[in-house]
């Protein structure tokens, strides 16, 4: 069984076969069954090709405008953010079996995830329109959280989400889990047995944050005699990989750190189990924090 430290469960970015791939996770890497991750560039009129073969895969655009064309369909001027802390995302949706061209209208970042489906779905663009937020817990713990790829969204496994957490503050507080498929008498899910990537950008070039990897005595891995407890430093453009246990996210002053969530498993949800240790606190919150929002959405809940 893969045995997870300090060192493996943080990827930088690194110098690529592909120059465009920032930084990239693949399952072999992250000891893992389902989630391929990039950061990819484009310089203004460039092309990346490729196909989603078996997989579902999600174009999340960080910065800059592309089009795509591919044989389930056609999109222009996707993207319209100078960089992620000036706005919502634009992304796109493909199923298996789409072969697909982004065309680079302006320089551009933007990350891909994919995993491998056995179902299939419909391609789908989301636009800054159609993406809810919410303004989540309180105090020291208050964040802003964009759903791209929510719970209930029409695909099999993808959840993907963006999260801000300005500086001083904690998110994935108090600490959560999801590494157990667990189900209500009803059916519906308790808790789902997720992968997860945390993909980070700071506000400022020298800004760091930090992230705890930490497992339950009933996760997997904590049975198998191969318990994860580790703090791991987080600069921009690095990723956090989150195999099993609680994760949380602290943001030094002065810093707003904001993360990209890709996750896949057992079910497309984002249920999960608070540590017993800690959710306490969630009884002394009193005030949210004035400065999320980081920018204007049309939508919070």
């Amino acid at each position: 069984m893969y045995r997870y430290d300090s060192h493996n469960l943080i990827v930088h970015p690194n110098a690529a076969a592909d120059s465009n791939v920032i930084v990239e996770v693949t399952p072999e890497q992250a000891g893992w069954e389902y989630i391929h991750f990039q950061l990819r560039r484009l310089p203004e009129h460039n092309t990346w090709t490729s196909s989603t073969d078996q997989n579902e895969l999600a174009i999340v655009l960080m910065s800059g405008r592309v089009r795509v064309a591919s044989n389930r369909g056609q999109w222009e001027h996707i993207g319209e953010r100078e960089n992620v802390f000036a706005g919502l995302p634009h992304a796109l949706y493909l199923p298996r079996q789409t072969t697909f061209t982004v065309h680079a209208e302006t320089a551009c970042e933007f990350a891909v995830a994919w995993t491998a489906v056995e179902q299939d779905t419909e391609a789908r663009l989301i636009t800054p329109q159609e993406i809810k937020t919410e303004i989540r817990g309180s105090d020291h713990a208050t964040r802003q959280i964009n759903s791209i790829i929510p719970p209930g969204f029409p695909c099999q496994r993808l959840v993907i989400v963006e999260v801000y957490t300005p500086g001083g503050n904690w998110s994935s507080y108090p600490p959560h889990k999801h590494d157990v498929h667990k189900t209500h008498s009803d059916g519906t899910v308790q808790e789902a047995d997720l992968e997860e990537v945390y993909f980070y950008k700071i506000d400022r070039p020298e800004g760091f944050a930090f992230q705890r990897v930490y497992t339950d005595p009933e996760s997997p891995l904590h049975q198998a005699g191969q318990p994860i407890d580790a703090v791991l430093l987080a600069r921009n453009n690095d990723v956090v990989l989150v195999p099993e246990g609680y994760h949380p996210v602290s943001s030094p002053p002065g810093y707003t750190t904001y993360y990209l969530n890709v996750l896949a498993g057992s079910a497309q949800s984002l249920a999960n189990s608070e540590d017993p240790h800690h959710v306490w606190v969630k009884e002394t919150y009193q005030t949210r924090d004035p400065r999320v929002p980081i920018y204007a959405v049309q939508h919070i809940i």
